[in-house]
This record gives C-alpha cells, structure tokens and sequence, in this order.
C-alpha cells in the first residue's frame, strides 16, 4: 500500500479545470494540494473534484492566493490560516489529516513587488514557523507541500549567476525557509534526486519552459517519520507542456503505509 501527495500551483483552478480533470484522471493521486485558486470558496470547481471521487477543504479569496487540500480518503481537523491574531486577508494557508498525516497546503508570498511586499515574504515565512511551534508535532508524520517561492539552493535556479541577489533566490528568503524546515522538515524531492537541473515553475515569457530555464520552487517536506516511508518524489513535467498549462509542474511524492 502506499500514499501518494501532490502539490501543484495551478494559477487559476477554473482556467485550468479540464486540465486538472484530466491530469487527476491520469495520475491520480490520494492527496493533492493545491495552490493559487484565484476563486472565492462559492465560486470553486468542486463538482470537477467529487466526480474525480475527492473531498475537498479549501481556503479561496477572489482573484488572488487561495489554497485548498483533495482526498480520497476523509478529512480531518481541518485548520484554515495561521490563527496567530495577525489580519492577513489573504488565503495562503490549510491544513488537514488524511490517513494519518497532517498535510499542510501553502502559497508563500512572492515577494517581487517592492519592498513591503519582500517584507510581508519574509515575516510571513516567520509565521509559518510559528505555527508549527505551536499548532504541530515534528515526532509525528507531516507533510509540509506547496509553491514556497523560493528556490532553496543555487542547484535548483537554470542560471545561478543570473539569478543572484534576486527575488525567489536571495541569501534573505533561503534564510527564512531554512529557519521554517529546521523545526524538523526534509526535502524529500531532494532524497531521490541530490542532483541540480531539475524545476518546478518556468516563466511564461522568453520560451522559458522550451529552453528548460526554470526554479525548483514548488516542494514537499516532510518530518522524519513520513521522510523514511518515502519511496518516490518526482516533478511532472509532462503537465506543463501544451495550451492553456499552468507554469507550474505538479510534484508528487509517494509514501509507504
């Protein structure tokens, strides 16, 4: 038996609901998390999700962030933002159990638009570490998937030097994930694949996917007692090729049960 969780920025899950459809339809995974929605909660798909035999808890805003967490197993204590008295608007953050495994769904912030919005980045990244001090157990199987905006070493950017110093790659936003996955997370992509080359996101602009220049932003971590039932994480980049195609790859990483 084995489990298997997928994190996949779709950019727009109504513009991209056929190609979801046919992707759960062919790959088909257990869980799948999912970020920006860009669709307010009354307005989301969920008729694409339970014909495709899911349940889904989301968390969406209109026209921007939203994040959401599919099973085809029941899920639990569902937890909807960082619940820590801060008002933030924006819908970056669900968790929920399925099968035993707390599955957290998380869009950070981008960060690219000025200094307060690099700022919110890195303060919201702090957040997140707060939550799991508070809200989480790392003793206890926990699976941490989303689009982080951060590419996390030089071996996940097609061209270090080009990318240094900015946004998505800055020694500032590597520091904040790291502090994040010290609490006790992995990065289990990185278990089966230790070497670079290999991405999640290209830009829509300058043939970027073609020419296969891309970040490795969009990961699942794991704590120490999911990371050692992992037995396979790969990136689909099958799913980003064609018409109409988010610029992000699904990840999907598979657990034994």
């Amino acid at each position: 038996m084995a489990l298997s969780i997928a994190t996949w920025n779709v950019n727009s899950i109504r513009a991209r609901a056929e190609r979801v459809a046919a992707w759960l339809a062919a790959s088909g995974p257990d869980v799948l998390c999912l970020q920006e929605l860009k669709v307010e909660d009354k307005a989301f798909p969920r008729e694409l999700f339970t014909a495709a035999g899911y349940e889904v808890a989301l968390h969406g805003q209109k026209t921007y962030n939203g994040v959401a967490i599919a099973s085809r197993t029941p899920l639990t204590d569902v937890a909807i933002g960082l619940d820590d008295g801060v008002d933030d608007p924006q819908a970056r953050f669900i968790a929920a159990t399925v099968a035993g495994v707390r599955v957290i769904s998380v869009y950070v912030p981008n960060g690219g638009m000025g200094p307060e919005h690099f700022a919110y980045k890195l303060a919201w990244l702090g957040r997140l570490r707060g939550w799991l001090d508070r809200a989480a157990d790392p003793a206890v199987p926990l699976a941490l998937c989303g689009d982080f905006n951060v590419a996390p070493e030089d071996r996940d950017v097609h061209d270090p030097a080009a990318w240094a110093g900015q946004v998505l790659c800055t020694p500032e936003e590597r520091a904040a994930l790291a502090r994040v996955t010290a609490w006790g997370l992995t990065d289990v992509y990185r278990q089966f694949h230790p070497e670079g080359g290999k991405y999640s996101w290209w830009d829509y602009r300058g043939l970027s996917f073609f020419k296969d220049q891309g970040l490795r932003i969009d990961q699942v971590w794991a704590t120490a007692s999911l990371t050692a039932r992992a037995t396979a994480c790969e990136i689909d980049r099958v799913a980003r090729k064609g018409q109409n195609a988010s610029d992000h790859a699904p990840v999907i990483a598979t657990f034994s049960t």
